[in-house]
């Protein structure tokens, strides 16, 4: 399949098939001239559940929206975004922090899951504290100095936790979002998602 049929059966664009390509969660992509999208990964990825965000125990919950990953030149991290290249401390801390945000909100949440064109391909928990990058106002970014990672994938097609957290809740809110479809809306990286969503759905209608 071409990465525009692909779109299509997924419902997004030419550029985010890319972007989840480029993540290399989708095993089996052939380059001839352009990308070859396989098409029983393509199928294995539109039979994937929506998460069921209901369980959380909490009225909404932070997801991070990333990109593949890219490098970066700073004090605590070589890279930004998430890729199946990357180990996992490389991956904590490319996606502990710096990003626009409330972090109050976020921590709120307990969890954080990570996607990419609408997948969850990591999670994170360990959100209690935060710290700023001394900016004032809307403009300042957060991290998340003991953010834990206790999700990630290699494989979004035959989703399985490739991380080593032994904790029982880290492992079952992992297993409850890895690999589960999360369609979230946001300017920025991070995006507020109720887990009722027949609760926004009352609301719109009083």
């Amino acid at each position: 399949m071409t990465t525009g049929q692909a779109g299509t059966a997924l419902g997004c664009s030419i550029p985010t098939v890319r972007k989840l390509l480029a993540t290399g969660v989708v095993p089996g992509v052939r380059e001839q001239g352009r990308q070859v999208f396989p098409l029983a990964a393509l199928q294995q990825l539109q039979a994937r559940p929506a998460a069921d965000l209901t369980v959380l125990g909490t009225a909404e919950v932070a997801v991070l929206r990333s990109d593949a990953p890219a490098r970066v030149d700073e004090p605590d991290r070589d890279w930004i975004g998430f890729g199946t290249a990357l180990n996992e401390a490389q991956l904590l801390a490319a996606l502990s922090g710096w990003w626009r945000c409330d972090p109050a909100r976020v921590a709120a949440g307990g969890v954080l899951p990570v996607t990419v064109a609408g997948f969850v391909v990591a999670v994170l928990t360990g959100l209690a504290e935060w710290e700023p990058d001394g900016t004032v106002g809307t403009a300042g970014r957060f991290r998340f100095p003991k953010a834990r990672l206790v999700g990630y994938l290699t494989d979004l097609t035959a989703p399985a936790n490739a991380a080593t957290s032994t904790d029982p809740e880290d492992a079952r809110l992992a297993g409850l979002l890895l690999g589960a479809r999360l369609a979230s809306v946001s300017g920025g990286p991070i995006a507020y998602v109720p887990t009722d969503p027949t609760t926004d759905t009352a609301a719109e209608k009083k």
